[in-house]
């Protein structure tokens, strides 16, 4: 049997702690599951010694279980993610956690609408948690009440994700990003310590937009800084905070939820003029290829929607990608900006993608310059303790090129 569940804050606390009750439910049960680590608490391979697991994402839970064969992690950006999942045979049930029916019956998706829309349509049993914590939001994607196969409304506790600590390098890092931003920008923000404090430095700019497929407790910042349009709906796919998160933005009533396909497609991102996409990285190469997904050797990640930002950054009027990073790791022993990718990692955007390179010592602007002088702006961002070694890799580099 195979169901697909919601996931990120789609998740359900209450399936999670009922399965957990009754583990026997779960045997010979393949979940999927578009998971975040650090951020989705449910383990679906823990509940049952033969329970299976189909996921994007390596999480703790597949990483810890892996060498059983039970967990399939499949190696897609969002855009095949969602080709996979139109044209995988239907679910036998899929899972969703949404709001209690209105007065006209419909039930919205609360918090997220990423993937379920995708997969809700065909799935052969449509099962809901109607859950009256949710806030209610616009969506594109609403479910009536008559469409459950079955449904339970109980009340669950929400997925609550602190914010990130920040320190002295992602403030630095934030301002840094802020200055290559441009009033009336539109912004996508990935995940971590370095997007929040961003938006703390855009205090001073104004008529900025939001078109994001993940939107966390930074808009409160943006909103109340007077930095975001007044005018403009807020688009995502997800919210991620904590519940004064979710009921701030709820009051605002400027959200639209939608799913993947129009918060990740190239061809909504790319007709949006000055779109641009703000997002961390393991590492950066002195040919500008980006590493996202891998460090130490062990996938951390996966390529989730930075594909296709990088390439919407390109197509848009005035588009930008910005890759932030701390220009060192581990107390400044290991260098983010490294010679070249290696065997142990993975390259996420291509060279010909990078745009603009974040650390806290400044700003490498990779767009329109030669090898050399890339290499020469982004070692100049590097940590100083690296930039010697960086410049003798980059002597025998080139003698290769």
């Amino acid at each position: 049997m195979r169901v697909f569940v919601a996931g990120l804050t789609g998740e359900s606390a209450l399936l999670r702690e009922q399965l957990l009750a009754h583990p026997s439910q779960s045997a010979g049960v393949e979940f999927t599951s578009v998971q975040l680590p650090g951020v989705d608490r449910s383990d679906y391979l823990a509940i049952h010694p033969k329970s299976k697991s189909e996921g994007f994402f390596m999480t703790p839970g597949i990483r810890a279980r892996g060498a059983d064969q039970r967990a399939a992690v499949l190696p897609l950006d969002y855009t095949g993610l969602v080709r996979y999942l139109l044209e995988v045979p239907a679910f036998d049930a899929a899972v969703g956690q949404f709001t209690p029916p209105d007065a006209g019956g419909w039930c919205s998706p609360g918090l997220c609408a990423d993937f379920t829309p995708l997969v809700w349509p065909r799935a052969k049993r449509r099962v809901g948690h109607l859950n009256p914590h949710l806030p209610r939001f616009e969506s594109s994607f609403r479910v009536h009440v008559s469409e459950f196969d079955a449904f339970v409304e109980a009340s669950a506790p929400l997925l609550a994700v602190p914010a990130p600590p920040s320190n002295s390098v992602s403030e630095a890092i934030g301002r840094h990003a802020a200055d290559l931003i441009r009033d009336g920008d539109t912004l996508q923000f990935g995940i971590g310590s370095v997007p929040p404090q961003v938006a703390r430095a855009l205090h001073s700019h104004r008529r900025l937009r939001i078109h994001s497929g993940m939107v966390s407790a930074l808009l409160e910042t943006l909103w109340e800084s007077g930095s975001l349009d007044r005018d403009a709906r807020i688009v995502t796919g997800v919210l991620l905070g904590d519940d004064h998160f979710y009921r701030y933005a709820e009051a605002l009533g400027r959200i639209f939820l939608d799913d993947v396909r129009q918060t990740h497609g190239l061809h909504v991102m790319s007709n949006i003029p000055r779109f641009v996409a703000i997002n961390g990285a393991v590492e950066v190469d002195l040919l500008g290829q980006v590493n996202s997904e891998r460090s130490d050797g062990s996938i951390q990640a996966g390529a989730g929607g930075l594909p296709a930002y990088a390439q919407a950054s390109q197509l848009a009027p005035e588009g930008r990608l910005l890759i932030c990073l701390p220009a060192a790791a581990k107390s400044g022993k290991l260098s983010r900006i490294v010679p070249c990718l290696s065997a142990n990692s993975l390259c996420t955007v291509p060279r010909h993608l990078t745009d603009a390179v974040v650390t806290e010592f400044g700003v490498a602007e990779l767009r329109g310059l030669s090898v050399d002088r890339r290499a020469e702006a982004l070692m100049a961002i590097a940590h100083p303790e690296h930039r010697s070694g960086l410049s003798k890799s980059w002597e025998e580099m080139r003698k290769r090129l």
